[in-house]
């Protein structure tokens, strides 16, 4: 009787999704109108300040849990796919838009997908393909240069876009676009459409874009029917490459997935090849080029401009761009300069999960298929995890873990995610990273045209700024270099 007894106090101390603060909202659309916007993190922040956390949104009826517990948010990232998976609306709008490839796929589909992505941005792939790397940066130096030579206002979130799509078509599809060389439209214009739209569809209760298709709906559908055109031809070029031109091994990862698609019981389509095409692209061209633009808010700063200058003069010797792979290690400020950034303007400012099965999380039970999103800044502001949260100090990415003062939690820091399907493209990105700031620091003095605080904070399912510009001045370089 005693633990029967034991047992039901147990159970009257859980608390359900219900008995969670909630913000006010309005009758049948509840929270729906307050986050169906591009501040829509900031709101949910807001609340997270205000009502604490874990709380509750309605929208439409439908519970919506938000946390900003690192610590939970890593277990449940290591129980993925298991017992935890992304919002599911995210992968019926990424199937319809046909671009549902690794990033969103669920169940068996994402392991062998899983498998090739990491073979194709792994450390000994990116370091062989180091000269190319270097040749793209060194495409963008000769682009910063015009700028500066006419004086022209440069536009950095747009230009770092460039540079990640040429560098990541070049590595994963074989084919360097070259859009650093180009004026106009680009293939970032209609890629420029996607993930809004993804962002606003994954939180609209109806799917009114199936029956009734606004101005905005047909613009989409118009960019997708190009992209999806651009993709289709990679893969057609690609399979006339390998036919005419066989190699033992894959050359790139687009090779390795026709190669995977053709092998008999493989269960793989032309559609999923191009889903991941797709996915590439995308994640390539927007979360690394807006980490690099909020860089350039706090990096632009004296006195740590000069100090960035220095170091990337002192590593890049006569060079304008790190000449080897090898040189990357002397530049492990740029990094964490990059990092430092992130922790207070994270590109991944919003995470969703949704548990397969009931779950009890912190004394709250939570039954199956409930959203959950996870708030990455609060965690990474909090100084039971970072001494002094508020000061941007890229000291705390440099030191040796024995040698903080303070807390210095990196768990906290949830940029790139975590558990197994931690984001396999980390590793290009902080090459990327330190190859971009250091030529840029080495070569040009950059000043911000703007105040930092006019600079606005954008949800577009990642969050980026709004406008970065600078202006340009070439800085003087040894006499001697050989511009190699």
């Amino acid at each position: 009787m005693r633990n029967s007894s034991n047992t039901s106090e147990a159970l009257r101390a859980l608390r359900q999704v219900a008995d969670l603060p909630c913000p006010p909202g309005l009758p049948l659309l509840g929270n729906l109108h307050q986050i169906i916007t591009r501040k829509q993190h900031l709101t949910l922040e807001r609340w997270a300040a205000d009502l604490g956390t874990p709380y509750r949104l309605r929208i439409c009826g439908k519970p919506i849990i938000v946390w900003t517990d690192a610590e939970l948010c890593q277990a449940i990232s290591r129980e993925r796919p298991h017992r935890y998976r992304r919002f599911a609306p995210l992968e019926t709008v990424l199937e319809e838009m046909g671009c549902n490839g690794l990033f969103s796929v669920e169940g068996v589909a994402w392991e062998p997908q899983r498998k090739l992505v990491m073979q194709a941005l792994s450390i000994p792939n990116i370091k062989s393909f180091y000269p190319t790397l270097h040749d793209i940066t060194q495409r963008l130096h000769a682009r910063w240069q015009r700028a500066a030579a006419r004086g022209t206002t440069v536009e950095m979130t747009e230009d770092f876009k460039r540079y990640t799509v040429d560098i990541t078509s070049a590595l994963a599809f074989g084919e360097d676009p070259r859009t650093l060389d180009a004026e106009g439209s680009v293939i970032q214009e209609p890629l420029a459409l996607i993930l809004p739209t993804v962002m606003s569809r994954t939180n609209t209760p109806f799917p009114y874009w199936r029956y009734l298709k606004l101005p905005r709906d047909r613009r989409v559908e118009q960019a997708l029917t190009e992209l999806h055109r651009y993709v289709r031809q990679l893969m057609q070029r690609a399979r006339e490459r390998m036919q005419n031109e066989p190699t033992e091994h894959p050359r790139h990862f687009l090779e390795a997935m026709l190669r995977l698609r053709d092998t008999p019981g493989s269960g793989l389509s032309d559609d999923q090849v191009a889903a991941n095409v797709f996915t590439l692209l995308l994640a390539g061209e927007d979360t690394t080029a807006n980490s690099l633009s909020w860089t350039l808010l706090y990096a632009t700063q004296a006195p740590l401009q000069q100090r960035l200058a220095d170091t990337a003069r002192a590593a890049l010797g006569t060079h304008t761009v790190c000449p080897d792979y090898a040189g990357l290690k002397a530049l492990d400020l740029f990094e964490a300069v990059c990092t430092e950034a992130s922790r207070f303007r994270p590109v991944a400012a919003v995470s969703t999960f949704e548990p397969l099965e009931d779950v009890c999380l912190q004394n709250v039970q939570i039954p199956a298929g409930t959203t959950m999103f996870f708030l990455s800044r609060p965690s990474m502001q909090d100084e039971r995890h970072f001494a002094e949260p508020q000061t941007f100090d890229v000291e705390r990415w440099l030191r040796e873990r024995d040698a903080h003062s303070g807390a210095h939690d990196p768990r906290a820091y949830l940029q790139f995610g975590a558990g197994p399907r931690v984001c396999p493209g980390r590793h290009l990105a902080n090459v990327q990273m330190r190859l971009a700031l250091s030529m840029l620091f080495a070569n040009f003095d950059v000043e911000l045209m703007i105040d930092p605080a006019q600079i606005k904070e954008t949800s577009a399912f990642t969050m980026m700024p709004d406008t970065v510009p600078v202006r340009l001045t070439e800085r003087r370089r040894p006499t001697s270099s050989l511009n190699a």
